[in-house]
């Protein structure tokens, strides 16, 4: 059956729907009002924010110590500019110190009721998601972090080497692939989850083989951590965030000559959300194209940091407009001066990172 591109776009934070998000909290016993104070020291200050709509806190009438803050905003971009920035990083600190578990949950409003003073209440660019998206159910993320210049040989040599942890998380989660380049210093881990994303990730993180690796490379970080401090670990994490804003996947199934790829676009100030939207429309335009060597395509985003990761059919060369990201000289330009890299026109392999390692887990049985 035929699918439409609406269809084979399974993720976007470009199409300009509301953004409602859920953030559930597991308070440490006996600070509940201290929690509530820090929210009250708050609420003004992130009210202020940018494509910020409104929130509620709420608690649990069963259980005093969880908690749920909703909040919902403009856009996806404009909720993921303030949650990746440093300044978000210091407002919700006394938040997360009260925490035993905080889990995020982010979705795009499609449908909703009763909305006579709700809608008078909104911006007018507020819009609801015109149709469902569809996909198989998986999750992506990616992690990023700079190691000192000088240690790259040793830090691939180190995340090259570690035993796979189990696939399996539990009845409803599965951990189906990572992938980890470098680009000059700089490191990035993808990975796709089947079910929960934060249970994989704790999953994970929880494994003696990645703990070991993790504690490894700690020497060659440029940005000092402690994972034996839950708050250090936390806000670490938290910095290397990279979401996905975008992805597409060719209609037809990979076939067995698919290459997984990634490329770094490093954005000029203020205009990586800007790039990573260009890259996302390029990649639309791209799929109209049966003969388009890029089956499917991942857009990461932080900042002025923008990783595309492509599973290309056929030699990655062959196509070098196709796996850039601009499908001709003019967008090319246009890329460009989006991007801080030195003069002269973009080239894929100048944006191309280094693998070092791409595992898949085993097919379940």
């Amino acid at each position: 059956m035929t699918t439409t591109l609406s269809e084979r776009v399974s993720q976007s934070a470009f199409d300009g729907s509301m953004l409602r998000v859920v953030l559930l909290m597991d308070l440490h016993e006996g600070r509940q009002q201290e929690f509530f104070e820090a929210y009250e020291k708050l609420r003004d200050d992130i009210a202020s924010v940018p494509g910020h709509i409104s929130d509620q806190l709420c608690q649990s009438f069963e259980n005093p110590s969880q908690w749920l803050i909703t909040s919902e905003w403009e856009s996806a971009p404009q909720y993921l500019a303030w949650v990746n920035s440093e300044h978000h990083a210091q407002q919700v600190k006394p938040l997360g110190a009260c925490a035993r578990a905080m889990r995020p949950l982010k979705f795009t409003v499609l449908r909703e009721t009763g909305r006579g003073y709700r809608q008078a209440s909104r911006p007018a660019t507020a819009r609801l998601q015109p149709v469902p998206r569809l996909g198989a159910g998986i999750v992506r993320h990616a992690l990023t972090f700079t190691v000192k210049p000088g240690s790259e040989k040793q830090v691939a040599e180190i995340l090259s080497s570690y035993a796979s942890p189990a696939a399996r998380v539990d009845d409803h989660t599965r951990l189906c692939r990572t992938s980890l380049f470098m680009h000059g210093n700089r490191v990035v881990r993808t990975v796709e989850v089947q079910g929960d994303l934060m249970a994989a990730l704790r999953h994970v993180s929880e494994q003696p083989e990645v703990r070991a690796v993790e504690e490894a490379i700690n020497p060659y970080l440029e940005q000092d951590r402690d994972l034996g401090d839950p708050e250090s670990a936390r806000m670490f994490f938290m910095r290397a965030a990279l979401p996905a804003v975008h992805h597409i996947a060719a209609e037809e199934p990979d076939s067995a000559d698919v290459s997984r790829h990634a490329l770094f676009y490093p954005a000029k100030p203020g205009c990586g959300a800007a790039l990573a939207k260009f890259l996302a429309r390029q990649d639309e335009a791209a799929a109209h194209v049966p003969a388009s060597p890029v089956r499917s395509s991942s857009i990461f985003q932080r900042d002025d940091i923008v990783v595309r990761l492509i599973d290309v059919s056929g030699p990655f060369d062959a196509e070098p407009t196709a796996t850039l990201g601009a499908s001709n000289p003019r967008k090319a330009a246009v890329l460009e001066r989006l991007m801080a890299a030195p003069g002269g026109r973009a080239r894929a392999a100048r944006h191309t990172m280094n693998l070092i390692t791409d595992r898949r887990a085993p097919a379940q049985s």
